[in-house]
């Protein structure tokens, strides 16, 4: 029992950080805008996470700095994207270049540095319990955070007036802004959260699942959270149910090289991508699927008349 608790909880701390970026991404998918910037956002709110909770001795200041700065980096996809109508697809993928650039350079005298992690909450007697305490009761804050997140994204974008409007946009944006409604202000409000979750889950990464920083820490994580979004349909419990298969496929290869199998450790390692790569190809099997819940203007610049 002890044994599989413990491959639960690495489980859930891996499944974390994707569920967080993913839930992000998926309301700006939602809103009709396409960022590929997930990974160089992540790994600036990594590198910003573990810097200012090194600096300050506060790892809730470092998830704060991981927040702050994935918002701002995600400001500059949107007036690129948003306000200069350049491609999405482009411009997200030169952000992620200049996140990885920009954090291996900001990072390079923090490699090595022991850092600072967020401590996991201990309620007595509940935490105490056998095997559901530390499940249920023990994890790390940002766990809660991100089902919370979870619920209150689907929440937002299926019971309130303000999601609908948000979908609205992302279906069709000439007939929401014939409505009166500000398409490139909601788009805006949209891509800054998709960029803060994206910085939280990068704070994640270096201030909770391994407290240090090592350049490209991502390891394409921000990759799979795209993918979890098409995988999920963009829907956010199937985002979560998604977040916590790749999780248990990450800890699984990684308990298959402990147990020196004999497969090779490159291939173990690949896993995670493999499997990503699959769910793509099966869901690109079910055309109606996919058309049914694909926002129709994903992707598609939006210029309002002058």
């Amino acid at each position: 029992m002890g044994v599989i608790e413990a491959i639960l909880l690495t489980i859930a701390t891996a499944a974390t950080p994707l569920l967080i970026a993913a839930i992000g991404e998926l309301v700006v998918e939602r809103s009709g805008v396409l960022n590929l910037g997930v990974e160089g956002m992540m790994i600036m709110g990594a590198v910003t996470g573990f810097g200012v909770a090194l600096l300050t001795g506060s790892p809730w200041l470092g998830m704060l700095g991981g927040i702050v700065v994935g918002a701002l980096f995600s400001l500059l996809f949107g007036f690129l994207t948003l306000t200069l109508v350049t491609n999405q697809v482009a411009t997200g993928l030169a952000l992620t270049l200049l996140g990885l650039g920009l954090s291996g350079m900001l990072g390079e005298s923090f490699v090595g540095q022991p850092g600072i992690r967020l401590p996991n909450l201990h309620i007595p007697v509940l935490s105490d319990l056998p095997f559901v305490g530390g499940l249920i009761f023990g994890q790390d804050p940002i766990f809660y955070v991100s089902i919370a997140l979870t619920a209150g994204v689907a929440w937002f974008l299926f019971y309130t007036h303000a999601g609908l409007t948000l979908r609205s946009v992302g279906d069709n944006h000439a007939s929401a802004h014939a409505l009166g409604i500000n398409v490139i202000g909601i788009r805006y409000l949209a891509v800054m959260f998709g960029g803060a979750c994206a910085g939280l889950a990068g704070a994640y990464l270096s201030v909770v699942y391994t407290p240090q920083w090592v350049e490209n820490m991502t390891a394409g994580r921000g990759w799979i959270a795209l993918a979890l979004v098409v995988f999920a349909s963009w829907r956010p419990w199937r985002v979560l149910a998604g977040a916590y298969l790749f999780g248990a496929v990450t800890i699984g290869q990684l308990h298959a090289q402990a147990l020196g199998l004999g497969i090779p450790s490159q291939l173990l390692s690949s896993l995670p991508y493999l499997a990503t790569v699959v769910v793509l190809v099966l869901i690109s099997q079910n055309k109606r699927l996919t058309m049914v819940n694909t926002p129709a203007s994903l992707g598609r610049p939006f210029v309002p008349d002058r």
